[in-house]
């Protein structure tokens, strides 16, 4: 009699494919592996697999996920996975039939992304340059701090996923270029343009690095090939540093930490650009977006702008 594969076989297999056939990144898989892990914990106190479980134990799931408080958004996200995991099992012949076909997900608006206005884009910014300026720091916290800068105005100005951006090999600062090459999701190459702001900051954060060169770090991070080095298994900086470190520059700069992370930057990036007239295929194509219903998210901006317009502007708007 033919044995059944474990759970964490299929998933290994699974993650597998979307690694080789969708280029998912390891952000993408790590999620993935966290959903179906807590997914095949309860089928196994439930005395069930990925190969037998039944609808009914899926709704059994979902209905748990409930019970321990998770948000829509949460569930909807495992029920998403259930679903990529299951065609994957009938593609493959795994199973005859797909348990997650008939399932129904919560309802959920698409909710807007937190924006921040661009007076306080300027505040972080302002304050930013000043901790970089400052002459009573030490040679280390001034470094630190024209990183810090550096990563924002790199930031703003590209509207970069953070994973792209402190991942930044030390060669897009090298070149007096107005266009970097950014490797993003499904290792897909884009070019991106860079304004003089984002440029100066670079080469000044890279001239720092290389006037804190010593005999001594030669073979270290001042040798690195990431822009942002660390001496962290990846050899850059890592996203949570760095969103550590913009909450910090929130609370200094007079905003509430938890209305900023690198992602509301990016946010703010793409609503600012449409609501200064840009097209959203142009936006669309900066951000990376593969399908332009991701970047429509944004369209809010652009209808507030077309509404203010028609009232300021109409012949017969009441003044």
């Amino acid at each position: 009699m033919r044995t059944k594969p474990s759970d964490s076989k299929l998933t290994g297999l699974f993650l597998d494919m979307l690694a080789a056939e969708q280029g998912a990144g390891p952000n993408t898989l790590d999620a993935y592996r966290r959903d179906l892990t807590d997914f095949s914990e309860f089928l196994g106190r439930a005395g069930h697999n990925f190969v037998d479980a039944e609808t009914q134990v899926l709704r059994d799931y979902l209905a748990d996920l409930d019970t321990r408080g998770f948000k829509s958004t949460s569930v909807a996200r495992r029920l998403s996975a259930m679903r990529h995991l299951y065609r994957f099992l009938l593609n493959e012949r795994i199973r005859a039939e797909d348990p997650a076909a008939i399932l129904s997900g919560p309802k959920r608006g698409r909710g807007l992304p937190k924006v921040l206005s661009i007076a306080d884009v300027d505040r972080m910014l302002r304050r930013a340059k000043e901790l970089s300026e400052a002459e009573d720091a030490s040679p280390a916290k001034r470094l630190r701090s024209l990183r810090l800068y550096c990563l924002l105005e790199v930031l703003y100005a590209t509207g970069l996923r953070v994973s792209e951006l402190v991942a930044l090999p030390r060669s897009a600062a090298k070149r007096d270029a107005r266009m970097i090459v950014v490797r993003g999701k499904g290792n897909k190459e884009r070019l991106v343009p860079l304004n003089e702001a984002s440029r100066q900051a670079m080469a000044d954060y890279l001239a720092a690095t290389e006037a804190a060169k010593t005999e001594k770090k030669k073979d270290s991070l001042a040798a690195s090939k990431w822009l942002f080095p660390s001496f962290g298994e990846s050899g850059h900086l890592t996203r949570q540093h760095f969103a550590r470190d913009l909450k910090e520059l929130a609370v200094a700069s007079g905003l509430q930490a938890r209305l900023v992370s690198p992602h509301v930057l990016r946010h703010a990036f793409a609503s600012h650009l449409l609501h200064n007239g840009a097209d959203l295929r142009i936006v669309q194509t900066l951000l990376g977006h593969t399908d332009i219903s991701t970047t429509q998210i944004y369209t809010h901006v652009v209808e507030e702008r077309l509404k203010s317009l028609v009232r300021d502007l109409h012949p017969l708007a009441e003044k």
